[in-house]
């Protein structure tokens, strides 16, 4: 487990909170409004356009929406 988690379950657990620790594998490349994978790109693309749904994406939005739905989903 990577060693900020430590940190965050003390937190959690000091505040009553619950920890859920999710992927981040492949959420900047994921579309968040349609679900279309468009494949890796290099850390030097910082925006891009869904080729199927043509939502125009900043990549670490993007991922952080990726995350915190599959994180909802996770906990229905």
């Amino acid at each position: 487990m990577p060693v900020g988690i430590n940190m965050l379950e003390y937190k959690c657990a000091w505040y009553s909170k619950q920890l859920l620790v999710v992927s981040a594998r492949n959420t900047s490349q994921i579309c968040s409004a349609c679900g279309q994978n468009d494949g890796a790109k290099p850390l030097t693309i910082r925006e891009w356009t869904c080729s199927k749904c043509r939502t125009h994406h900043d990549r670490d939005i993007n991922a952080a929406v990726n995350i915190l739905n599959c994180g909802l989903k996770a906990i229905g």
